[in-house]
């Protein structure tokens, strides 16, 4: 199987940093794989918040997570000092993917690369519904 390979983005819409915790470690001693996940989900949500959005009132719809890749690039410990950045790069009819670059903040060496795609669905129709516009303008 070929490895996946994520691109790296050519804007960065939002940052933020995050020590790890010892709840990030795994049994090797490094940050889990599971980790890298939790802590994209910390970065989106702090990411929506500072557009005054959040994943359950995304302009009155809700933001479900539809797939997800991870590219591991070198080990992180407990007490390093992550900086995690994200940029929107496609939008489409039903929502979008973010990009998320994590560095270590004392080298500059990247962590891990990670994508997810979100799409947008209305709890009352019980099914995906169109990106807003609002968001489509913002970022496009």
């Amino acid at each position: 199987m070929p490895r996946i390979k994520l691109p790296l983005p050519s804007r960065i819409d939002f940052e933020m940093h995050l020590t790890l915790r010892v709840g990030d470690m795994n049994y090797g001693g490094h940050m889990g794989n599971d980790s890298v996940l939790t802590i994209a989900h910390e970065a989106r949500v702090q990411f929506l918040q500072s557009l005054a959005l959040e994943e359950r009132n995304f302009y009155g719809v809700s933001l479900l997570m539809a797939d997800s890749a991870v590219v591991y690039k070198k080990e992180a410990f407990y007490g390093d000092n992550l900086i995690i950045q994200i940029s929107v790069s496609e939008l489409y009819n039903y929502g979008f993917e973010l990009l998320y670059l994590i560095k270590d903040v004392n080298s500059n060496l990247e962590v891990a690369r990670v994508k997810t795609g979100l799409v947008c669905y209305s709890h009352k129709d019980k099914k995906i519904t169109t990106l807003p516009m609002d968001f489509y303008n913002k970022f496009s």
